[in-house]
C-alpha cells in the first residue's frame, strides 16, 4: 500500500494538466503562471476548503489577477480548479446567509459583476477548463471565457432556483445567447445537471477532451484552431418579443405544476427578466442584478439557504470510513429490492435474497430500469447490473458486512429471519433492520450480538428520497452505528441519528397528519379539499394522496401500533378503513384506495359531490392548521422525549424525508417564525373545538425559553 501511495504521488503532476510548475505566483486562493508559450495559467485553490466556492476574497483576487494578465502581453489565459473534486461549486452562500438588506447585496452584486466583465472584455483568448462539478457562479465565470474545454466526465450546472434564487452573475443572459434559449432557461428553471456529452450537444463547451490531451486542447483554442460555439437558428427567432412571449407563457404553466408563484417567485423572476430583456444583455444584466439581489433578501430564499445548510449538517453525520464493501438485503419487495439496487448502483458488492424467485426476478428488472433511466454511461448501467447479485440461497450472509432486513413489517416475521441468518453472519458485521415503526427493543430479543444490530430506515421510493433514519437503541455499539451512518453518506444518502421509540421520528409525526385527514375525510370534507388546504401551505402532496402513496395497509398498521404503544391522544382509526384494507383496496400500489388510479399510477380526477343546498368547505387556514399542528405538536414531544437530539435534526429529518414545505425552512423554525405563544394558542382552540388530541404538548415550554 505504501508502494501504491508512493508511485502516485511521482505521478501526481501528470493526474491534472495544471501548466507552468516553476515560477509560480500566488495569491491565497489563487496561483498563476505564464508557460513558454505565453499562456498564462490561472489556477484556483481555495485556501482552506476541500471545493472552490466563489468567496468576496477569491473574487477580488481574481480581479487583481486579471489586472495583471491584461498588462503581461499574455497571448491567452487558461482557467482551472487545483482541486481534483472538480472546477467551482458556485458562489459562497455563507457570504450571504442572513443578509437582509437588498440594496447591500445589490451592491456587492454590481462589483462581483464589474470583475466577471473584465474577464469577458480580455483581449486575449480565454479558455476555462472544467473537471468535475461547474455550477452556480462557476458556470457564470465559464461563461465570461471565450472557450469552455471539458474533461470527460464533468457536470454543469444552475442550481440556484433551488435556493429560491435565479442566476444573478451573468447566467441569465450569457447561457441564452450561447446556447438554444429554451434549453438554457430549462437548465436555469429545473436546477438540472447537464454532462459532457448534453453539454458539447448543446454547444455549451467546445470541445470534450480526456485530461491527457489537455494541453494540446488549450494551445489549439488559444492559436484560434477550435471554433467556438454558435447559438443555433431559435436563438435568433426567440429575438422577437412575440416569440419569447408565447414560450414564457408555457414555462409558466410548467412552472407552477411545481413550485407555485405564492411559495416560491424565482421562476417567475427568471422568466419575466427573459420575457422582457432576452436579447438586450445590457438590460438584462442590470435587471439580473436587481431581482437576484430582492431574491436573496426573500424569507423564501433566506429559508431555502437554511436547508441547504441543514442538508450538510446531515453530510457531516456520514463522513468517515465504514468499512463496508459488501451489504446482503434480505427481502426483494419494492424497498428491500430498491435498497438494493441503489447500494449497487453506489459502487457496493450486493447480494439480495428472498423466499420468491419471482420477487428477486422482479427487484433486477426494477433496477435494469432504474439504471437505464438513472446512469449516465453503458459501462455504468453495466457494472451496477454486474454488482447485484440474485442470491437465492442466501450464501452472501457469510460475506456481508452489512446485511439489511427488509421483510414484511411484522415483529415475529423478521424475528424468525434473525434467528435463521445471525449464526452465518461474519463478525463484527452490522445486521440492519428497515423496519418503519417496530422498537428496536422488541426486535433485538434473542440476538446473540444485539450491540451490532441498529435501525436502517429508508423511505419510499429509494432512489428519490435522501433521508435515512440511523436508529439507536441502548445496548447499540456506537462503532456500529458510526459505520452505519458513514455507509448512509457512501451511498449518498443523509443520515439522521434517531433513537429506538414507536414509529421512530418520522412515522410517528406523520400519521397524526394522515389520521386526522382520514378523520376530516370520515366528517364528510372532501378528499380534494383536504389535499389541497396541505398543498396551498407548501406540502408537496396531501395526506389523502400520501395516505395512498403509503399505502393503507402500512398506515393502518402503524396507526394501530402506536396507538397501542404510545400514550400519544389520537383519534380512533375509522371503520372503513379497515374495511377498505380488508377488501384490499389499499391505495396506489393496488390502482385504487381513497383514490382511483389509472395504468400510471395518477390518481383521476373526481366530481366533488354535496348534499344538496349545501356548499362544499373551502381550503384554508384553519383546515391547514388541523392537519399541520398536530404534527408541530407531536415533533416537540419527541424532542422532549429525546427521540432526537435537537430541533435542526428534527428539521431536517421532515424536510429531507416527508418534504415539508421546505421555503418555511423546517417544522420547528416555521413554529418558532409564526411564534410559540401563536402556535400553542392556536392548538387550544382546536383543542377546545375537536377534542384532547390537539392538547399542546409540555415540550412548547422548551421552545419559549
Amino acid at each position: 500500500m505504501a508502494v501504491s501511495k508512493s508511485v502516485w504521488k511521482v505521478l501526481e503532476p501528470r493526474n491534472m494538466e495544471l501548466g507552468p510548475r516553476e515560477g509560480n505566483k500566488a495569491l491565497t486562493h489563487w496561483r498563476y503562471a505564464k508557460d513558454g508559450d505565453g499562456i498564462v495559467w490561472l489556477l484556483l485553490d481555495r485556501a482552506g476548503e476541500s471545493a472552490n466556492t466563489l468567496s468576496e476574497a477569491v473574487m477580488s483576487e481574481l480581479d487583481t489577477v486579471l489586472a495583471e494578465v491584461q498588462s503581461s502581453g499574455a497571448k491567452g489565459l487558461v482557467i482551472r480548479s487545483a482541486k481534483e473534486g472538480g472546477f467551482i461549486a458556485g458562489a459562497d452562500i455563507r457570504d450571504f446567509r442572513d443578509v437582509r438588506d437588498a440594496g447591500e447585496v445589490e451592491a456587492r452584486m454590481r462589483r462581483a459583476h464589474e470583475i466577471i466583465d473584465r474577464l469577458a472584455g480580455l483581449p486575449m483568448p480565454t479558455v476555462v477548463v472544467v473537471h468535475g462539478h461547474c455550477l452556480g457562479g462557476g458556470l457564470e465565470l465559464a461563461l465570461a471565457c471565450k472557450h469552455r474545454i471539458a474533461v470527460s466526465g464533468a457536470s454543469f450546472g444552475f442550481p440556484e432556483i433551488l435556493l429560491g434564487l435565479h442566476p444573478g452573475l451573468g447566467g441569465t443572459f450569457r447561457l441564452p445567447a450561447l446556447i438554444d434559449p429554451i434549453e438554457a432557461m430549462t437548465m436555469m428553471l429545473t436546477g438540472r445537471t447537464v454532462h459532457t456529452k448534453k453539454a458539447k450537444a448543446l454547444g455549451l463547451v467546445d470541445a470534450v477532451v480526456e485530461e491527457r490531451h489537455v494541453k494540446n486542447a488549450v494551445r489549439a483554442a488559444v492559436a484560434g484552431e477550435m471554433k467556438p460555439s454558435r447559438p443555433g437558428l431559435k436563438g435568433g427567432v426567440f429575438g422577437f418579443g412575440a416569440a419569447r412571449r408565447m414560450a414564457a407563457k408555457r414555462m409558466r404553466a410548467e412552472a407552477e405544476k411545481k413550485a407555485p408563484k405564492k411559495h416560491y417567485p424565482a421562476p417567475y423572476r427568471l422568466i419575466g427578466l427573459w420575457e422582457e430583456h432576452g436579447g438586450d444583455s445590457r438590460a438584462m444584466q442590470k435587471a439580473e442584478i436587481r431581482s437576484f439581489s430582492e431574491l436573496l433578501a426573500s424569507e423564501t430564499a433566506q429559508n431555502l439557504m437554511r436547508v441547504f445548510f441543514l442538508r450538510e449538517g446531515l453530510k457531516r453525520h456520514g463522513r468517515g470510513e465504514s468499512g463496508i464493501r459488501r451489504v446482503h438485503v434480505i427481502g426483494a419487495g419494492t424497498m428491500g429490492g430498491d435498497i438494493a439496487a441503489w447500494c449497487a448502483a453506489r459502487g457496493f458488492t450486493v447480494s439480495l435474497t428472498d423466499l420468491d424467485p419471482k420477487a428477486i426476478a422482479g427487484a433486477v428488472g426494477r433496477a435494469a430500469a432504474f439504471y437505464d433511466k438513472g446512469l449516465h454511461s453503458t459501462l455504468d448501467r453495466r457494472d451496477a447490473l454486474d454488482r447485484l447479485m440474485p442470491d437465492f440461497e442466501g450464501d452472501g450472509i457469510a460475506k456481508a458486512d452489512l446485511v439489511i432486513e427488509a421483510v414484511a413489517e411484522k415483529a415475529e416475521v423478521k424475528r424468525k429471519v434473525f434467528e435463521a441468518i445471525a449464526p452465518r453472519m461474519k463478525k463484527d458485521a452490522i445486521l440492519a433492520t428497515n423496519t418503519s415503526s417496530i422498537p428496536l427493543e422488541t426486535l433485538r430479543e434473542g440476538l446473540p450480538f444485539p450491540d451490532w444490530f441498529l435501525g436502517l430506515h429508508f423511505f419510499n421510493p429509494v432512489t428519490r428520497m435522501e433521508l435515512v433514519e440511523v436508529v439507536a437503541h441502548d445496548q447499540a455499539n456506537e462503532k456500529a452505528l458510526a459505520r452505519a451512518r458513514a455507509f448512509c453518506g457512501a451511498i449518498s444518502r443523509l443520515p439522521a441519528p434517531v433513537k429506538s421509540a414507536p414509529g421512530f421520528l418520522v412515522n410517528r409525526v406523520l400519521t397524526p397528519y394522515l389520521v386526522e385527514a382520514l378523520t376530516m375525510f370520515d366528517e364528510g370534507v372532501p378528499k380534494e379539499t383536504i389535499d389541497k388546504a396541505a398543498k396551498d401551505f407548501g406540502m408537496p402532496m396531501g395526506p389523502i394522496e400520501l395516505a395512498d402513496r403509503v399505502g393503507l395497509d402500512i398506515c393502518l398498521e402503524v396507526a394501530r401500533m402506536l396507538k397501542e404503544r404510545l400514550n400519544d391522544p389520537m383519534p380512533e382509526v375509522p371503520d372503513w378503513l379497515v374495511k377498505k384494507v380488508e377488501a384490499g383496496e389499499t391505495g396506489r400500489k393496488a390502482g385504487k384506495g381513497l383514490y382511483a388510479y389509472d395504468e400510471k399510477g395518477r390518481p383521476k380526477g373526481e366530481e366533488v359531490k354535496v348534499a344538496d343546498g349545501g356548499e362544499a368547505p373551502r381550503a384554508d387556514a384553519e383546515m391547514a392548521d388541523r392537519l399541520v399542528l398536530p404534527m408541530l405538536n407531536t415533533l416537540v414531544r419527541c424532542l422532549r422525549e429525546g427521540v432526537v437530539a435537537d430541533e435542526e435534526t428534527v428539521d431536517e429529518a421532515m424536510i429531507f424525508a416527508t418534504g415539508f414545505a421546505p421555503f418555511r425552512g423546517g417544522p420547528l423554525h416555521y413554529a418558532r417564525k409564526r411564534g410559540v405563544e401563536e402556535v400553542v394558542a392556536a392548538l387550544r382552540q382546536l383543542e377546545e373545538k375537536h377534542g384532547v388530541r390537539f392538547a399542546p404538548d409540555a415540550g412548547w415550554d422548551m421552545l419559549k425559553a
